[in-house]
């Protein structure tokens, strides 16, 4: 490698006219290979010693930003090498500097690999290396199984199996016996709440509690603020709040590790947590620290850092056909999507899996992390599209990886792979309609809407429902009337919230949430237009008559006691859609009215209120149907005749699974005492230090 590396600096020096590798005034060619060789060896010195400790300083840089920098601090290590060479011969300008540093490493990676000095094996037997010191100075390593949890975000369980049969995953396809050999694992569904997206599903896994999680982000009004799944604070208080529910830490309270989520599980070690973002920086809460076993390595970076950019161009180019070709449904893919979309599918992969690798080796009893990859590519390019398919078969080889890492830890694993939720296909409702939910929300009540929106069909009617609602005269104009200030003051405008093809529509100034009869006193025209419009599947409001009632086109009206006989509007969306919606009635944070989208069921298609032309968020198609993988040494999730329901319920099973491999240390939480699959119900101590947190 040495070698080689001398070759490459000697060529860069022949080809780029800043950069030389002799004095002013000429060297032999014995003198310029000297020279050569001095500057490539003391370059590889001080990667391997300077770059660590630069790495780690840099620990508070974000990741983004990082992973630019790898290029720039590759450049000064080049500069220095070549200022420490004592022949005091040649001289490189700052930024030839850089493509120098970027071009040796990138043919330093290539020739590692070529002489399987820099390969997989190798980067496990350093891990391992470096697990093993770790070992030596700590407690022993248990002898019974840890178990790894691996996430497979956005991922739905046709879409899986529809992989394995094109041979997308072939990993994932031996573990199943595709290849003629004995199954290693088995293949589960399991339907999720309502709520079918990342922020419910995982808090449940992770903490057995999703409770008053009615969507990815809702309106509560004792509060006055909009909750965000996906934001560092919100995400602290919805983990503060499962804990006080539960009395449980949560599913890794016993020496466990979570890794790329947004909720810590209860984990000692958490890195690329969001929950613990807004936290005081510890050694414990440190989440960038996770970047520091990949980035140490300064080949590793460099090639992370060319994927990136590689990755960036990728995307550019397919969105740049499906605009040529004319391919619909079709949302914007420009502005910073396509470092977004780099960044998820390449360095928060490979950061997450050297995370996943360093608690494998370093014996940690369990892992939970989670892959982002799919479900980026997915909303922008379709759950089932050609993008999205090339980013399974890179995570097929991430499993691949992990499962070789498992030959060199020093306890047997058990790898479980997951998803939180599927992805259901479809264009979105304001490309089909000409107007968003807010703006038909608007008509409906009588509100200015934008003059684009009025134009439109679906706006024309309701501003006629409105006319109609309040025996007003169809003349232009009419429909721009405000409602009447109440007695109390004047009333504020609705705030309509979207999560895939969930809408959330509440009324700020009305401290409670409001009943059908209140909503049609206010906005007589308001809930007929939502309900007969034809992108709307169904409403749930709540009734001062019958409680909780659903309302879908040509007046009709369900109470919840009835939807089990008479389904009405939720009979395309499948069994187990009443149970889903009662169960999310009676959260307090309920909105003022639900808002599902249309499905079509013959082809799984609904209508996402967001830019998304792959989503997930509501009841309709495969976003509620999520997949569990599971080695057959464990248990059946649940028995032939039942099924998993719930993201609470996955965790009881998970929790089970941990406690045939661990036994009864692992803690089981005192909700789970009476559950049939729960083999244990040995109490479990409420974790005492969170609600601390939660003041710091």
């Amino acid at each position: 490698m040495w070698a080689v590396s001398t070759v490459t600096m000697l060529a860069l020096a022949g080809i780029l006219p800043d950069f030389r590798l002799q004095s002013p005034d000429g060297d032999s060619a014995t003198d310029i290979a000297v020279t050569a060789a001095v500057g490539a060896g003391a370059f590889g010195l001080l990667s391997a010693l300077v770059w660590p400790l630069l790495v780690r300083l840099l620990l508070l840089v974000p990741a983004l930003v990082l992973g630019l920098l790898v290029f720039f601090l590759n450049g000064g290590l080049l500069l220095l090498a070549l200022d420490v060479n004592p022949a005091g011969r040649g001289g490189v300008a700052p930024e030839t500097a850089v493509v120098v540093a970027a071009v040796m490493s990138a043919v330093a990676s290539a020739t590692g690999g070529a002489l399987a000095v820099r390969d997989d094996d190798a980067y496990r037997r350093r891990l391992y290396r470096l697990a093993d010191r770790r070992r030596r100075s700590g407690p022993p390593c248990p002898t019974d199984p840890g178990t790894v949890f691996l996430q497979l975000d956005g991922l739905g369980h046709d879409v899986l199996l529809d992989a394995v049969d094109r041979g997308a995953m072939p990993t994932v396809a031996r573990w199943l016996g595709r290849d003629g050999a004995s199954a290693t694992h088995r293949l589960a569904s399991w339907r999720t709440d309502w709520s079918s997206q990342t922020g419910a599903s995982q808090l449940g896994i992770l903490h057995g509690s999703n409770h008053d999680v009615p969507a990815f982000r809702w309106y509560e009004k004792d509060s006055g603020e909009v909750m965000v799944c996906n934001h560092p604070t919100s995400a602290a208080e919805l983990q503060y709040r499962a804990v006080r529910r539960t009395g449980d830490g949560g599913l890794l309270s016993l020496d466990g590790a979570s890794r790329g989520n947004l909720f810590g599980g209860g984990a000692d070690e958490q890195a690329l947590v969001l929950s613990i973002a807004t936290r005081r920086r510890s050694r414990e809460t440190r989440s960038r620290s996770g970047y520091f076993a990949y980035f140490s390595d300064p080949a590793n970076a460099v090639r992370t850092a060319m994927s990136f950019l590689a990755e960036v161009c990728r995307e550019i180019g397919q969105s740049t056909c499906a605009r040529v070709h004319k391919v619909r449904p079709r949302v914007s893919r420009g502005g910073l999507y396509p470092f977004v979309r780099a960044f998820a599918t390449v360095v928060e992969r490979d950061v997450v899996v050297a995370a996943v690798m360093g608690d494998m080796l370093a014996g940690r009893t369990a892992v939970y992390a989670d892959l982002v990859a799919y479900d980026e590519v997915a909303h922008h390019s379709g759950p089932g599209g050609r993008d999205a398919a090339q980013v399974l078969k890179r995570l097929d080889r991430s499993l691949a990886l992990i499962e070789k890492v498992a030959e060199h830890a020093p306890r047997t694993y058990r790898i479980v792979v997951l998803s939180d939720h599927g992805q259901s296909p479809g264009e979105t409702f304001r490309a089909r309609y000409g107007l968003t939910l807010a703006d038909l929300v608007r008509a409906g009540c009588g509100l200015l809407v934008p003059r684009s929106a009025r134009r439109t069909r679906s706006g024309a009617e309701a501003r006629n429902t409105v006319r109609a609602a309040l025996h007003r005269p169809v003349e232009e104009g009419a429909e721009q009337q405000r409602p009447a200030d109440t007695p109390t003051g004047r009333r504020s405008e609705p705030i309509v919230l979207a999560s895939g093809n969930l809408g959330l529509v509440s009324f700020p100034d009305v401290p409670h949430r409001m009943s059908r009869e209140e909503i049609d006193a206010r906005h007589p025209a308001l809930l007929p237009t939502l309900a007969n419009h034809p992108g709307i599947g169904f409403l749930l409001v709540r009734s001062e008559e019958h409680g909780g009632i659903v309302l879908g086109a040509r007046g009709a009206e369900v109470p919840l006691d009835r939807l089990d006989e008479e389904p009405g509007p939720l009979a395309p969306f499948g069994p187990g859609a009443a149970d889903a919606v009662r169960r999310t009635h009676s959260f307090p944070h309920t909105a003022d009215i639900m808002v599902n989208s249309f499905h079509d069921p013959a082809d799984g298609e609904v209508l996402a209120f967001e830019e998304q032309i792959g989503s997930h968020g509501g009841l309709g198609g495969a976003q509620s149907h999520a997949f569990l993988l599971s080695p057959v040494v464990l248990s059946a999730p649940v028995a032939e005749d039942a099924e998993i329901v719930g993201a609470e319920h996955v965790h009881r099973v998970l929790r089970r699974w941990l406690r045939e491999s661990n036994g009864p240390q692992v803690p089981v939480g005192p909700a789970e005492d009476s559950r049939p699959d729960v083999v244990d119900s040995a109490p479990f101590p409420a974790t005492e230090g969170f609600v601390q947190d939660k003041s710091a």
